[in-house]
């Protein structure tokens, strides 16, 4: 077996979704799964830092991806839009972090063997590397 046969896709990382793991998408998924009940889209605007167009754009993106819904109503007489999570949406974020944990143990293994590897080939009788 050789080194190709045991690797060959192994840093693949195909369940990194690529409509979660937009940094925007990212945060509003992670602001939405620690609020079960949903967030009113202003509330949802500051905790992500985003502008009123640039989440409703991420938002739309979500919603059709059935991730999130978006609930139009009112509250104290003005317009208000709550922003949940849904159920697929749920589902698949906290499949999406199964795998991006894998990528960090990966990393991080990766990163101690080559540190390893750089301490062993210093020889201190030569100084040399």
């Amino acid at each position: 077996m050789t080194i190709s046969d045991r690797t060959d896709g192994r840093f693949s990382y195909e369940g990194l979704d690529r409509t979660i793991h937009e940094r925007a998408r990212l945060s509003v998924l992670t602001s939405l799964v620690a609020h079960p009940k949903g967030l009113p889209f202003p509330d949802l605007k500051r905790l992500c830092g985003l502008t009123d167009g640039n989440l409703s754009r991420h938002l739309a993106v979500l919603s059709e991806a059935d991730l999130v819904s978006l609930e139009k109503g009112s509250a104290h007489n003005r317009p208000q839009t709550v922003c949940r999570l849904t159920a697929t949406g749920r589902q698949r974020f906290i499949g999406y972090l199964g795998v991006l944990e894998q990528v960090v143990r990966d990393a991080a293994e990766a990163a101690d063997r080559s540190a390893e590897s750089g301490l062993r080939s210093l020889d201190p009788a030569t100084k040399t590397v």
